[in-house]
């Protein structure tokens, strides 16, 4: 009798791990239940911590819905910007949902269909005298480590524009930055403009945006390269939202008007 458990115990626990494997292959998520988004919580107004204590913003808000509707529990998971790599090779997130440029990682992961258009811009005081790119020659510029404005920086015209500055600093995030550069630390800031008109607006920062933006972009949903499943899964539940408003709605919720670009 003990032979014919531990036989049918050990039939059982292999048919599990069968199950379990072929589910993490073809599967969504590894997780079963849950999408687990990972954030930049220092990303207003993408994602970040609110006045409550509680994470929001568009993107996490956008994130909610599309689990909702796919009958997962939404995990809000902040990581570090330079290590999302290795949190989403490492399975601790299954996606990086955050105004997370597409343009110039476009290999570097399955992406979902842009959902969203966004430029890199230079923020500086509205006294500091400096009123175009080309003002900031002999200047200290800031930006986020590992972002795609530190990158779009090294690109082309860019790199000849930043080879005329004093030096360009990095920083781990953008509050660091707006502190830096309003104590004088440093002449301007290269940033997200959805994420710089925000700040400033919401700050009352006595700060502004050079009209001259250095790069164009799209935002997309990041997944580990070949999570094509949850890619698929998630770009179905959006146009669900564009369709029937709520995309449209959020986005007047955050931005005042429709920003969002999926049909």
């Amino acid at each position: 009798m003990k032979k014919i458990l531990a036989t049918l115990t050990l039939t059982l626990t292999t048919l599990a791990l069968t199950l379990t494997g072929c589910a993490f292959r073809g599967g969504a998520s590894a997780k079963g239940n849950k999408l687990t988004v990972g954030f930049d919580q220092d990303f207003p107004p993408m994602g970040f911590v609110g006045e409550d204590g509680e994470f929001t913003g568009f993107d996490l808000e956008l994130a909610a819905e599309a689990a909702k509707r796919l009958n997962k529990e939404i995990v809000y998971q902040p990581i570090a910007w330079d290590s999302k790599d290795a949190e989403l090779d490492a399975g601790t997130i299954d996606c990086i949902w955050n105004g997370f440029t597409i343009s110039g990682r476009e290999d570097s992961y399955t992406w979902s269909d842009p959902y969203m258009e966004n430029s890199q811009v230079f923020v500086v005081k509205k006294d500091s005298g400096i009123s175009s790119a080309a003002d900031l020659a002999g200047k200290i510029v800031e930006v986020q480590a590992d972002s795609s404005a530190e990158a779009a920086l090294a690109e082309g015209n860019n790199a000849d524009l930043v080879a005329t500055f004093d030096s360009l600093l990095t920083t781990p995030d953008y509050d660091t930055a707006m502190m830096d550069l309003d104590m004088g630390t440093v002449d301007a800031i290269a940033m997200d403009s959805t994420v710089a008109e925000y700040k400033i607006t919401s700050g009352g920062m006595d700060l502004m945006v050079l009209d001259e933006a250095f790069a164009s972009e799209t935002y997309g949903v990041g997944f580990k390269k070949g999570n094509t499943a949850l890619r698929d899964d998630i770009n179905k539940v959006l146009k669900e939202m564009a369709v029937d408003g709520t995309l449209k709605k959020i986005s007047e919720k955050w931005f005042g008007t429709d920003v969002t670009i999926i049909k």
